[in-house]
């Protein structure tokens, strides 16, 4: 994987340390380490990891973020917080409390926790979890943005909004695009790949040039790209992985005016 990776002109990893993903959480301090040393030996950085935690007391919260701050790994995404309803504010005030245990526990071993908006979930609008994000330590907490989730719960100027929203605290984001497709059953959200959806690319990087935006970029491949075959799909991945990291290198350096 590292190494088609890198051919492919990746420079680093988002390693998944959650169910299903590179390293399962509840062998994170055996796996994380073998796993990490490997994408270093294929050159690429690991800027952070993306985990299911939404809570310091879980038994997996320490041994992950332990051995992420051993390895000098900078940043890790939490998992998702869904609203019952109920009481939202009751139900965001008891997200914040399981969120600023997690930031401090990640200081602790000096890993910092980037929030990441998932349409549907808390955060989904930015303005909910900014109240949060705003009393939790800046120096080691802020977002982690994605700007197809924010484009879909506010494709007229809400996503712009958040983006200004969080550009103090930007630490990571997610890139991926999207378009909404009529189907006998209603209006759906269909992945696609980089350019071809709804996300206004050219004005969203204009605004993260403004901020001075450094952080990890993390790709995400949620689109279908074929292949008859595990190796072929592989294969089809790879090339839909170029072509996506090709566009954003030009987005890129319109917006920040220098290669990428």
């Amino acid at each position: 994987m590292a190494e088609s990776l890198r051919q492919a002109g990746f420079t680093g990893v988002d390693l998944t340390v959650r169910a299903g993903g590179h390293v399962a959480p509840e062998r994170a301090a055996e796996q994380l380490p073998k796993v990490f040393a490997a994408i270093r030996e294929a050159s690429l950085e690991v800027p952070m990891i993306t985990t299911g935690l939404t809570s310091a007391a879980h038994q997996t919260a320490r041994p992950i973020l332990s051995a992420a701050g051993k390895l000098s790994i900078p940043f890790f995404k939490p998992g998702y917080y869904r609203y019952k309803f109920d009481d939202v504010r009751a139900e965001l005030r008891m997200a914040g409390a399981e969120l600023r245990g997690l930031v401090e526990l990640g200081k602790q071993f000096g890993v910092r926790l980037g929030y990441h908006n998932h349409s549907s979930y808390l955060g989904a609008h930015v303005w909910d979890v900014a109240t949060v994000i705003d009393q939790l330590d800046p120096k080691w907490s802020g977002y982690y943005f994605d700007i197809r989730h924010a484009t879909v719960e506010g494709g007229e100027g809400g996503w712009k909004i958040a983006t200004h929203l969080v550009a103090p605290r930007l630490l990571m984001i997610a890139v991926k695009d999207f378009y909404w497709e009529k189907t006998s059953t209603g209006w759906m959200v269909k992945d696609c790949p980089l350019g071809e959806g709804m996300v206004n690319w050219k004005t969203y990087f204009e605004i993260l040039a403004k901020s001075n935006f450094q952080g990890p970029i993390s790709f995400h491949f949620e689109y279908e790209v074929g292949g008859h075959t595990a190796p072929a799909k592989d294969d089809n991945m790879l090339v839909a992985a170029k072509r996506d990291l090709d566009f954003l290198k030009a987005r890129l350096k319109e917006a920040y005016g220098a290669p990428a």
